[in-house]
């Protein structure tokens, strides 16, 4: 009997060994992690060749584990990196096409009103000649002014236009009555005529109008591509807080730690990791929205009746039609003038033939030449650039609100949508059974995967979302024909992000707008009012405290 009972021992025992043989093989099955963990560039004396008791492990599951403290240390730091990296590349793309275009439209405002000036002076040139050369200052003047209307601001183009058509009208009137010596006083009486009087017909009224709308148009619309852009850039560097980085660490690599490294992450657990992390940002998206809105408008105005093109390229046969009045209705003109301003003194009689040979002023304006007007920037077009940028436009709508799905589209990043149950729910392989959350730090409290303190939005964001609405008035502003003003603001005060930082005199190239801080008006203060009152509780008490702040330093 025992004879018989010593086989059957045996037997046992070679199958208890066999059984821990396998289990040993299977404990030993690290390698495929520990050859990723190296890949990354870590050091492969971090990682076990075979599991180990996980009770070490902080975030990731504490169950037998390939993944020793230091890889989990390393994993969290590296999760983050990715994630960055990630988000950085959804809005440096979007930043791109705002920074792109900017520049496009820059560069064609500018060579615009310098081919505009060129063109005046070389057909002024041709048909004045000497007359043109002594006074061709005043034309210098008037494409200086718009230049520098378009570049920094702080002009009124109203104003500036008026003192153009009265000098002009100081330098005609002279001309057309050379035979008489005209004081400064007595040229400033004629100037008082020239709206009663109409010397230049309803060219000037016409003209202040066009320039004006254009004006304010065209640079409003340069400006808020800048205000995009940098709006994008501060925004896109995101430093994710510390119980980001736990979530992320358990949706990316975790999944390493029990040898599932092929395994990627659910798409709606991701999508609620992501919502959480990007919690601020999708406060954005409500003003970025109004903004893009008000953009579109503008685009509108730029294509028809506020088309700087259509404006600034006949700029000069709108001006010598307006000589060429003056010059009909002289007589009429001079006789009204000399009623109102009393008669003039005469020149001695040996100046008079001098000059009335020096003056001499009967060229009719002939734009016999308009083939030859230079082409604009690149050889391009308003019209092509609005057209290429209205669709750019339409397509970042409502890109904060889309930034999570997108981070989780990227495959880097999340299994596909139909993959619902061979995938990481931050436990093991099985299908992600919690609800996806909304967008917004408001809507976190629910969020089962990322702890967000709903209570503290951040300074930065929020100080976007006011650029935003600053910079949409004043788009709104510029598609009803109103002049907007812009203030020039250092970087010191912008808190992160990149921005122009430079001064007009440094960086001529550059509109100088900051996206992060602004100083207003009081018309301005009604807008940041209203936030206050229209802002979801929990931002409440920070825009009013931003408002009193920025308020205070607007003074």
């Amino acid at each position: 009997m025992a004879r018989l009972g010593l086989p059957a021992l045996l037997c046992t025992l070679a199958v208890l060994r066999a059984a821990l043989l396998a289990a040993e093989l299977k404990s030993k099955s690290c390698s495929e992690v520990r050859r990723l963990y190296v890949s990354k560039g870590f050091n492969k004396n971090d990682a076990p060749t075979h599991e180990i008791n996980g009770d070490h492990l902080k975030i990731c599951p504490q169950d037998y584990t390939c993944c020793s403290q230091e890889m989990e240390e390393k994993y969290s730091l590296q999760s983050k990196d990715e994630f960055k990296n990630v988000v950085g590349e959804q809005c440096n793309h979007l930043q791109a096409v705002f920074a792109s275009h900017y520049k496009k439209f820059d560069e064609f405002f500018k060579e615009l009103l310098e081919n505009a000036e060129k063109s005046l002076n070389d057909m002024f040139v041709k048909t004045y000649g000497h007359l043109y050369m002594q006074n061709s200052e005043l034309f210098k003047d008037l494409f200086k002014e718009l230049k520098r209307y378009y570049v920094v601001g702080n002009v009124n183009l109203e104003e500036m236009l008026n003192d153009f058509w009265a000098r002009l009208l100081e330098r005609m009137f002279r001309l057309v009555n050379s035979q008489y010596h005209f004081t400064d006083e007595y040229l400033e009486c004629v100037s008082k005529y020239t709206e009663q009087l109409k010397p230049f017909g309803d060219v000037p009224r016409k003209l202040k109008l066009q320039v004006t709308r254009a004006f304010v148009a065209a640079r409003t619309f340069a400006q808020g591509l800048a205000v995009a852009r940098d709006v994008v850039s501060k925004v896109s560097v995101v430093n994710p807080t510390a119980q980001c980085t736990h979530a992320l660490l358990k949706m990316i690599y975790c999944s390493h730690c029990q040898g599932l490294v092929t395994v990627k992450p659910c798409y709606n657990y991701c999508s609620n990791i992501m919502r959480g992390c990007l919690a601020n940002q999708g406060d954005l998206d409500f003003e970025w929205n109004n903004f893009i809105d008000a953009m579109l408008m503008v685009v509108e105005r730029l294509e028809g009746p506020f088309n700087i093109e259509s404006v600034m390229d006949p700029i000069d046969v709108k001006i010598s039609d307006a000589i060429m009045n003056m010059q009909d209705n002289s007589v009429q003109v001079s006789q009204k003038v000399f009623q109102g301003c009393g008669p003039p003194k005469p020149l001695p009689a040996e100046r008079i033939s001098r000059s009335i040979s020096e003056s001499a002023f009967s060229a009719r304006f002939r734009p016999d030449h308009l083939e030859e007007r230079p082409t604009t920037a690149a050889g391009t077009s308003l019209d092509r650039l609005v057209t290429d940028v209205k669709e750019k436009l339409k397509q970042a709508k409502k890109f904060w609100s889309s930034l999570p799905s997108n981070v989780c589209n990227d495959e880097r990043m999340a299994a596909g949508n139909g993959n619902e149950d061979d995938c990481w729910n931050g436990k093991g392989k099985s299908r992600y059974l919690f609800a996806v959350t909304g967008n917004g730090l408001a809507n976190q409290v629910s969020n089962p995967e990322v702890q967000v303190d709903t209570s503290k939005p951040d300074i930065l964001i929020l100080r976007q979302i006011m650029a935003l609405r600053v910079m949409t008035s004043k788009m709104k502003n510029a598609y009803n024909g109103n002049d907007v003003d812009f203030f020039d603001i250092n970087d010191e005060n912008s808190g992160e992000g990149s921005g122009s930082g430079c001064e007009y005199q440094q960086c001529p190239s550059e509109l100088e707008y900051n996206a992060t801080d602004h100083s207003g008006k009081s018309g301005d203060k009604a807008s940041y009012a209203d936030t206050c009152v229209r802002a979801q509780p929990y931002l409440l008490t920070v825009f009013c405290i931003l408002f009193l702040v920025m308020q205070r330093e607007w003074r």
